[in-house]
């Protein structure tokens, strides 16, 4: 199994100077899972990631998911691996912004819902802030709203037993369920809503992208040369979603933020990250 650094994987799980976590959920997570992680990308030849998350009341995807799927794409790419990136229509428009900006080729970003999609031949599934089904098969947003109409069911893949990751930070994603009983307990209010689907190994962090990055930082140290992006490329990745219209995910707002963090704190991450991996 290969590790990553203790100080790194408790960073990117939001435990701050002052041990507290930002979010409920990133509690639970736990260094081993990062080897293991690491372990299911070395083992798989071709993998698809899978991300995206539409944000009805601003008729726009977030931002957390985009940068991180792209970044995490890219990385496997460079290490030899088979790669797509799928999403939904919705959200396409977001993805491609982000590899036209990583030099990531387009013809990997794929919708899909298309009706000529073909996901034959994938050996391992990677969820990034990709919204699971409840208990009652019904896809919840962090307000307890069901927005299963602007949600492919992409999970169908995790719940029909294919190999895969998730990473979330809410709670409803993809993997979440490996959880189920103590992310109730964490968060009694939101019990309804929690994503019952599991995965083979899932990572709760305090924002996706930073979950994605860990892994890329990880391969990184594996092959023994920096795969993931540049602060440079992390910023510009945020202004062409801004461009693009997306939107933070917590504030609603059309800005380079990420689940209300500010683009220096992006920024912290990228570099944290790329000192670790060397």
């Amino acid at each position: 199994m290969t590790p990553l650094r203790a100080d790194v994987a408790h960073k990117l799980t939001g435990v701050t100077s002052s041990g507290q976590s930002l979010r409920g959920p990133s509690r639970l997570c736990a260094d081993e899972m990062w080897g293991l992680a690491v372990d299911l990308l070395r083992d798989a030849g071709h993998i698809a990631v899978i991300s995206g998350f539409f944000v009805p009341q601003a008729s726009s995807p977030e931002t957390d998911g985009p940068g991180g799927s792209l970044v995490l794409a890219r990385a496997l790419l460079r290490a030899g691996k088979n790669i797509r990136v799928w999403t939904d229509s919705l959200c396409l428009g977001a993805f491609r912004a982000c590899a036209d900006v990583l030099g990531f080729p387009q013809n990997l970003v794929e919708d899909a819902t298309a009706r000529n999609f073909d996901p034959s031949g994938t050996d391992l599934f990677v969820y990034v802030e990709r919204l699971g089904r409840a208990l009652d098969g019904k896809y919840y947003n962090m307000r307890g709203e069901d927005i299963s109409s602007w949600t492919a069911p992409f999970d169908t893949f995790a719940v029909n037993g294919a190999r895969s990751i998730g990473i979330g930070d809410g709670g409803n994603e993809v993997g979440m369920g490996n959880f189920t009983a103590a992310l109730s307990r964490l968060m009694p209010d939101y019990a309804n809503c929690l994503c019952v689907v599991k995965t083979d190994v899932c990572l709760p962090v305090d924002v996706s992208n930073w979950g994605a990055y860990a892994l890329v930082s990880a391969l990184s140290s594996t092959y023994g040369e920096w795969l993931g992006q540049s602060c440079e490329e992390e910023e510009a990745v945020l202004r062409a979603l801004a461009r693009a219209g997306v939107v933070d995910g917590i504030t609603k707002k059309n800005e380079t933020s990420v689940d209300g963090m500010p683009l220096e704190k992006q920024l912290e991450i990228v570099s944290l990250l790329k000192s670790a991996a060397n």
